[in-house]
């Protein structure tokens, strides 16, 4: 995992570099520098956690492993392994994401996600610093298939970097895909604040959950991003500590 990010910051660094440019060049900027560095400073918090954070994520699903497995890992050696890891991975993520919206707990720790008025690719990385260690009993269902450790951690990575590129204004609507997976005109709605879209498009990789379950809303109107209740500070520990307080 370690080094598939030493790949993958970098490369993050350049898109965020192209696309303010972009944004530059044809008009379309979005970036406002104290926010690009709280959401930045954000990230580096949320790596500084996830050098331990993965050891506990790992260590609980390898105990619970043999203990819940109904199928031998066999089952799931080949490509076909990794597409239903990554598929049912997804599906336990939709709920853990949907109970981040809908329980206080959770929300305390996934709200600095959200907290940017402004969508783009720094908001990506703009990453929840405990929400991993909280949310880890919800892929336990993995287990259950008897999926082993390596596929488990593999899907999960793959859907943290599947994220990425949806979070931009640059890219409009995608035709078909949109109906299937998350998008970037999916995950807008997502981020916004309107009152006709709030609390939907939970999907990371497949916006089908979101179908499935009643949670899907098409991109019809101008999104305005940020939380219900905004965040007046660029300092990271408050961002971080902004909902915590509201649950003493």
């Amino acid at each position: 995992m370690h080094r598939v990010l030493l790949i993958a910051v970098p490369l993050f660094g350049l898109c965020i570099a192209l696309e303010w440019l972009w944004g530059r060049l044809t008009g379309r900027d979005n970036y406002r520098l104290p926010d690009a560095i709280s959401s930045l400073s954000q990230g580096v918090l949320s790596l500084a956690v996830a050098a331990v954070t993965p050891l506990f994520q790992s260590g609980l699903y390898a105990w619970a492993l043999p203990h819940l497995a109904l199928l031998p890992a066999s089952t799931w050696s080949g490509a076909w392994g990794w597409v239903v890891a990554i598929v049912v991975y997804d599906f336990c993520d939709y709920w853990l994401h949907r109970v981040s919206h809908e329980s206080a707990l959770f929300w305390a720790a996934h709200a600095v996600h959200h907290q940017s008025e402004h969508f783009n690719l720094t908001t990506a990385l703009r990453q929840e610093s405990f929400y991993a260690v909280m949310g880890a009993p919800f892929f336990l269902p993995m287990a259950l298939l008897g999926l082993p450790v390596d596929l488990y951690l593999g899907a999960g990575l793959f859907v943290l970097l599947y994220q990425f590129w949806i979070h931009t204004e640059l890219i409009g609507r995608l035709g078909w895909l949109d109906r299937v997976f998350s998008t970037p005109s999916n995950h807008r709605v997502h981020h916004a604040v309107n009152p006709g879209y709030l609390d939907k498009n939970y999907g990371a990789v497949l916006v089908i959950w979101d179908r499935m379950f009643g949670t899907f809303a098409e991109e019809t109107e101008r999104c305005v991003y940020g939380t219900v209740k905004p965040l007046r500070s660029w300092y990271p520990l408050q961002a971080v500590g902004q909902f915590y307080g509201e649950l003493l």
